[in-house]
Order: C-alpha cells, then sequence, then structure tokens
C-alpha cells in the first residue's frame, strides 16, 4: 500500500530553495521580525492555472504579511515528506496522506465546496465504453491518479478490495497520471478507457474546459468523504506562522481579492473541521492495510 510504506529517504533529505523577501509594502523591521510562509501544493490541486496560483500568493502575501513560496511538486509523496520533516509549514494535501500520517500532521482549514466540507471520488470511462459499475468494468485500461490519493486510487482500490481482487487481477492495465486532470485526458483521448478521479476537479473542468470533458461519462460516484485539507506538521497548529495561514483562509471570503481567488478554485471558503471528517477514507486505508479499528 503506498502510504503503508516509508517516506524515501531522499525525500526526507531533499531541501527547499532559499526563500524570497517578505513583500515590499511591509517596513524593513517587520519584514525582518516576520517569517516567510512555505506552503505546499499537490497535484489534487488545479497547479497548471498560473493565473490561479499567483493571485493564491498575493493574497496570502497581504492576507498574512509575510512572503509566500509556493511548493509544487509531482506526486503526493514529495510534498507530504517535505511537510511531515517541516520543511513545509502548510500544504493542501489529500485525505489519504493525512490520515496515513495521523501522527505528524494537524489540521488547518478545509475548503467548502457547494456547501460542504465532503467531495466525491468519480470511476469515469470513455463515452463508447459499456458498463454502468465497476464489476462491468472488468479488463479495461484503468488510469489513476497518484498511489497516495484516496479519490484517483484508495476509493476504487477499496471497492476492488471488497470484490476480493486486485487492480492488477481485474484491470487489463493500471497506470498513474500523476494529476487528476491528465487522468481525465488519458480516458478522453482513449490511451485509458476507465479512470479513478477527483469529483471536485471534474466538476471544475466540465465547467471551464468542457472540450476535455466531453468524450467522458460518470460511471459512478463515491459517498461523501472529507475534501482534502490543507495540514501542518504536528505540534504547529497554534504556531505564528500557521495561525496567520488559517486566519487568512478562513477570511478569504470576506475581501475582494480573496473572492476572486475563490472564485477561481471555484470554492465556497475554508472551515475549521476536526480529523473525524476523515473516518471514511481511515476506514477504507485499514481495510485496503488488512486493519482493523483498535
Amino acid at each position: 500500500m503506498a502510504c503503508g510504506r516509508s517516506i524515501d529517504r531522499r525525500l526526507l533529505l531533499a531541501g527547499l530553495p532559499s526563500l524570497a523577501a517578505a513583500i515590499a509594502a511591509r517596513p524593513i523591521s517587520v519584514k525582518a521580525a516576520r517569517a516567510p510562509i512555505r506552503f505546499g501544493l499537490t497535484p489534487v490541486f488545479l497547479t497548471s492555472d498560473l493565473v490561479l496560483l499567483a493571485s493564491l500568493q498575493a493574497y496570502l502575501e497581504q492576507a498574512t504579511g509575510r512572503s509566500v513560496r509556493l511548493v509544487s511538486r509531482r506526486t503526493y509523496q514529495e510534498i507530504t515528506a517535505l511537510l511531515v520533516t517541516r520543511q513545509l509549514d502548510a500544504a493542501w494535501i489529500c485525505g489519504f496522506p493525512f490520515v496515513a500520517y495521523r501522527q505528524e500532521l494537524s489540521l488547518v482549514a478545509v475548503p467548502v465546496w457547494q456547501g460542504q466540507t465532503r467531495y466525491q471520488s468519480y470511476l469515469i470511462a470513455r463515452s463508447n465504453q459499456p458498463g454502468s459499475s465497476l464489476a462491468e468494468l472488468r479488463g479495461s485500461v484503468h488510469a489513476f491518479s497518484d498511489p497516495d490519493s484516496n479519490s484517483g486510487y484508495l476509493v476504487t482500490r477499496a471497492m476492488l478490495h471488497d470484490m476480493q481482487t486486485t487492480p492488477e487481477a481485474f484491470f487489463q492495465q493500471t497506470f498513474f497520471t500523476y494529476g487528476h486532470r491528465n487522468v481525465i485526458r488519458a480516458v478522453a483521448t482513449g490511451m485509458a478507457t476507465t479512470g479513478s478521479v477527483d469529483g471536485y476537479v471534474y466538476e471544475v473542468l466540465r465547467e471551464r474546459e468542457p472540450e476535455i470533458v466531453k468524450p467522458v461519462r460518470v460511471v459512478s460516484k463515491s459517498e461523501w468523504l472529507g475534501f482534502p485539507p490543507i495540514a501542518c506538521p504536528a505540534g504547529e497548529a497554534f504556531s505564528d506562522v500557521t495561525v496567520d495561514v488559517r486566519n487568512a483562509l478562513l477570511g478569504m471570503k470576506e475581501t475582494n481579492a480573496g473572492r476572486e481567488v475563490l472564485a477561481l478554485l471555484k470554492l465556497d471558503g475554508f472551515r475549521l473541521e476536526t480529523p473525524e471528517l476523515f473516518e471514511g477514507i481511515a476506514e477504507r486505508m485499514r481495510k485496503v492495510r488488512g486493519e482493523t479499528r483498535s
């Protein structure tokens, strides 16, 4: 199981580039006193949108009075490694690594989408691919997002576990695209005939880039599960940096700049939540790893 493995030693030793100076609008004495923010992003985030990334960075800098460095990596594991080793101050991760590294991570805030802090995993297929359930997709070529993704891997993996089979035995072939947008593209172009994808990303792309989604259909949707959260290293939940980040996220809908970022993200805002929100994901992880609740 991907999250059951220990983090690659190379990732633990990986450092971050030096950080930029604090925003020019702050007095020199304040810039020297306020530590910068290292904010990580995984492929669950729509990282291909450069306007969105620039707007998010500008808003966080304005709201916190600190310089902000957005750090992205190709895989969830890389960002998780940087976060648990305190080389990031906060990161927008998936619920799967959050529950897998529950002792090493704390919640900062959770996005609110369509009025709630939950989302679904979508099982998708090419429009001409027959089948109305996972059981009817046996033998297809299946695209997963990331081995540490809840919606892009764990949900389907747990369903196959209930069917007493594995991805390798059930599908003709499987591969990881390392991005939910890439899963949709793979299915749309015929590189894969089925896929597992984040429902939030799918719905945003369906609205913004309908031509990408047009050759694809949704076969089924999972139950509602905890939305990918913003997390920080354990023990840092009430540090000055984390408090500034949390306040900026919770107050995003109160300013014009913040509302612009939320509009780009298609989110309603951010909310405080408890780890219990992710129990459905944790249950699937225990199932696949052969664990039972203590």
